[in-house]
């Protein structure tokens, strides 16, 4: 009763998807003494933090790397309660293996020291420059933690703040990440490895803004985190809080509608054809097909399907997830499998919008750190980016045919595993888009090439329609678990402050 007298009347809020952004930002309105109803359409909550089980087998859909533990912990820790009881975060000593074409390799690790020296066998330019090179992505971390992060941005205007515009002068935003990278590594492959981070938001190093170079720091510096029993645990946790704290939860129940009158959210319409009034509507889905698939384009003339289709999707991807009967010791947590040619692999994904034939190739084996996850053997998720799928919706490769290659590449690599598996599974951006509504399959909604897609983010709130406003990875502040969860906090706080009696 106390939490609510910080209302006039308790406001009731209606939440279109179960991500993290959309928990987030019910665990926090419903610490504050709001009415709370949240509908996922799929069984699970986390969206693409989804559980899969083949066999004895289990696996994390996505994410598989964890940063930045401080965000998800921040989400429970303001309702009282001791994230450690939801879940426990464990930080990786060494969390990537990183192999090159050339036959070297170097292990990731936010030791500075074990770094240096395995850069000095590979790159004695690169070693030299690493304390000045954490010491810049610090910075650009920091100036994005600062303006950046915890704003929640309504409208275009929102981003005229001069404080923010000389913030954003000063993140290197016309430089491309590669040709920041290649200040501080020859090494090609060293220049692979740190450009990677970008496909982290769905992009290409050779377009996206050095910005976002920050991304080295969280795993180069504040390190790469595993949740024990798997990542989907901080997902299960989010949604245990957020029903102690009295949200409504409403699985396998799709919304059809987003109601308006007089161009304000009212509530929402079920699959069933019910009426759900609300104070606001929250839409934690992806913008790019959410929003025109809710709500008539009449309605919503800021945002027309034209103008929706002229936005680059991010890049997708094709995974394949294998159990096998073996341990594979060569295989560390994290693993990379680098192309011999960068910029053709990201020509082939962006210009040319096809698969790759050389892609580099992403192993997650949680087994590694945590064999209950799989007791038989390793729980290989494997991951290849793929481009989204095309206007008409096509796939652009049989997959069967793309697995046996990635296996092919991998046997090149010494990882051999045709002989090994005991359970397996392709899913390719069709089956993102249909599983999770993703636009064309993309995994991060617009790319951020282009500085106007990576710094102009779509805004929080509709411009159309007062009280409705949009979370996840497709809006400010961007793509990563925690940037969608740091933006359902980012709303709820906006909407705390819009219902408190002024």
């Amino acid at each position: 009763m106390e939490r609510q007298a910080l209302f006039m009347k308790r406001p009731h809020i209606a939440i279109i998807g179960g991500g993290l952004g959309g928990l987030s930002a019910a665990i926090t309105l419903a610490n504050a003494g709001m009415r709370v109803s949240l509908f996922e359409k799929n069984s699970h909550f986390g969206g693409k933090l989804m559980p899969v089980e083949l066999g004895s087998y289990r696996f994390d859909f996505g994410p598989n790397t964890i940063t930045m533990p401080h965000i998800f912990r921040q989400v429970i820790e303001q309702t009282g309660r001791d994230p450690e009881q939801y879940f426990q975060l464990e930080k990786l000593a060494v969390h990537t293996r990183n192999h090159f074409a050339d036959g070297s390799h170097i292990d990731f690790t936010a030791d500075p020291e074990e770094m240096i020296q395995q850069l000095e066998t590979l790159d004695l330019f690169a070693a030299k420059k690493y304390g000045a090179f954490l010491a810049e992505i610090e910075r650009l971390y920091l100036s994005s933690e600062y303006y950046f992060f915890p704003l929640s941005f309504q409208s275009w205007r929102d981003y005229l703040s001069p404080s923010l515009a000389s913030a954003m002068l000063k993140v290197r935003p016309l430089e491309s990440m590669d040709h920041f990278f290649s200040r501080y590594f020859k090494h090609a492959g060293l220049r692979q490895a740190v450009g990677r981070y970008a496909t982290y938001i769905g992009s290409s190093p050779y377009k996206a803004p050095a910005t976002f170079a920050m991304i080295a720091h969280l795993e180069l510096a504040q390190g790469v985190f595993y949740a024990k029993g798997g990542n989907t645990s901080i997902a299960r946790g989010f949604a245990e809080v957020a029903a102690e704290c009295g949200v409504e939860l409403h699985a396998e129940t799709a919304v059809t509608r987003i109601l308006a009158e007089g161009g304000k959210a009212t509530g929402v319409e079920l699959a069933d054809g019910e009426q759900i009034s609300a104070d606001a509507v929250i839409l934690n889905g992806d913008l790019l097909s959410a929003f025109p698939e809710l709500v008539n384009e009449a309605d919503r003339p800021s945002f027309r399907d034209a103008k929706r289709d002229r936005f680059e999707p991010s890049i997708s991807a094709f995974v394949i997830m294998a159990g096998l009967d073996v341990r594979l010791a060569e295989l560390k947590h994290h693993n990379v499998f680098f192309s011999a040619d960068y910029p053709r692999e990201f020509r082939e994904l962006f210009t040319d919008k096809q698969y790759s034939g050389d892609p580099t190739i992403y192993i997650s084996n949680s087994s590694h750190s945590d064999p209950s996850v799989s007791p038989l053997g390793d729980n290989l998720f494997i991951l290849v980016n793929a481009p989204a799928l095309t206007a008409q919706g096509d796939l652009q490769i049989e997959p069967e045919q793309y697995k046996e290659r990635i296996y092919d590449l991998l046997e090149h690599h010494g990882i051999s595993l045709r002989d090994h598996v005991k359970e397996e599974r392709i899913f390719t951006p069709a089956f993102i888009r249909d599983k999770f509504g993703s636009y064309r399959g993309a995994l991060y909604g617009p790319s951020s090439n282009r500085p106007k897609d990576a710094f102009l983010r779509p805004a929080n709130a509709s411009r159309d329609i007062k009280n409705l406003f949009f979370v996840g990875g497709s809006v400010h502040p961007g793509g990563g678990s925690p940037m969608v969860t740091l933006s359902g906090l980012n709303v709820a706080q906006r909407l705390i402050k819009h219902f408190q009696p002024k």
